[in-house]
């Protein structure tokens, strides 16, 4: 807050106005910062209301939870992340909005007003862990641990016919059993059913899945990017701390390449920094420069050692758009 204006406010408010000016300094809730820049966000977004049921937690929500393009209800996507069982605090929640928004376009499209029944949302990592041990088709990089994931139901729709409607977008995971839920995620594009699910067979083991992800699908220049790795499955992991935007062009090849280092939470020691769990492999956040120019980017990381002779030596985010619009 200018100088100017704390005086005027102590002037008038006396005792109130400590109160008021830690308000305005306190940093602003992650999926709800540059609330200024009402832009569709995601490349799959839904019309921003939703009906949601947890047969699991007996909780709900239904209503609005997105002010115009991507401008998002804070209060609403408290009460969607308890829907999820996921954490939901000032500085970060573990659900994914990018699920959010996927699911919402699934019930658009399939069957507009439907209420949503979710059966399996947010894991920790210790319970994906006790039910994997337990028999069940949990996968030990799970992207229900990363709050990308969930088991559901849409009323009044097959899960036969989700399944073969999220294959055909070839957008995320869908996973199949045969029974009324389907799995749905904001990963990679793939799908499978019981009999090709390769839970217990060792895929992913030694981070051979190992990626990475932006928080949002289109920027602007200028805004704050976030990035999380997900579908870790060992650690200690040692990230290079130089990543790299990458620039393609309309033939889809590579026309610029920028290095950066962004900030992390872990101290940085030389070249290297270290991660010992899902928890520090999150909110790693870079500015995005004012003079990119539109089109698609990915960035791109490396590791540093042969720690894990399975894990790629170099992963990268699905791709992301610039827009200056």
């Amino acid at each position: 807050m200018p100088a100017a204006v704390e005086r005027i406010v102590k002037r008038h408010f006396g005792k109130f106005a400590t109160v008021l000016i830690l308000a305005a300094a306190l940093p602003a809730c992650l999926w709800a910062q540059e609330e200024s820049q009402d832009m569709s966000r995601y490349f799959f977004s839904g019309d921003g209301t939703i009906t949601l049921y947890s047969e699991k937690n007996d909780k709900s929500f239904s209503g609005v939870y997105r002010k115009g393009l991507g401008r998002y209800d804070e209060v609403a996507l408290t009460e969607i992340c308890d829907v999820f069982d996921a954490p939901c605090g000032t500085s970060r929640m573990e659900l994914s909005l990018r699920l959010i928004e996927f699911i919402d376009y699934l019930e658009d499209h399939l069957n507009s007003g439907s209420t949503i029944v979710i059966t399996s949302g947010y894991r920790k990592p210790e319970y994906n862990t006790m039910l994997r041990k337990g028999g069940n088709l949990a996968a030990k990089a799970s992207l229900h641990q990363y709050g990308m994931a969930a088991d559901l139901k849409i009323r009044g729709v097959t899960a036969e016919t989700l399944w073969h409607y999220v294959r055909d977008l070839k957008f995320g995971g869908a996973g199949y059993y045969h029974g009324d839920v389907v799995h749905i995620d904001v990963g990679p594009a793939r799908f499978w059913d019981e009999t090709t699910s390769g839970v217990g067979t060792g895929i992913s083991d030694g981070n051979k899945l190992i990626g990475m992800v932006t928080d949002y699908d289109v920027y602007r220049p200028g805004m704050t990017v976030t990035l999380r790795f997900i579908r870790m499955t060992g650690f200690p992991i040692r990230v290079v701390s130089e990543f790299s935007l990458v620039h393609k062009n309309d033939q889809n090849e590579i026309e610029n390449r920028r290095d950066f280092i962004p900030v992390f939470n872990n101290s940085q020691k030389g070249r290297c920094v270290g991660f010992r769990n899902i928890d520090e492999m999150n909110t790693i956040q870079w500015e995005l420069p004012m003079d990119l120019k539109p089109g698609r980017y990915y960035i791109q990381a490396r590791f540093c050692d042969g720690a894990w002779p399975d894990m790629p030596p170099q992963i990268q985010t699905p791709e992301f758009e610039i827009n200056t619009f």
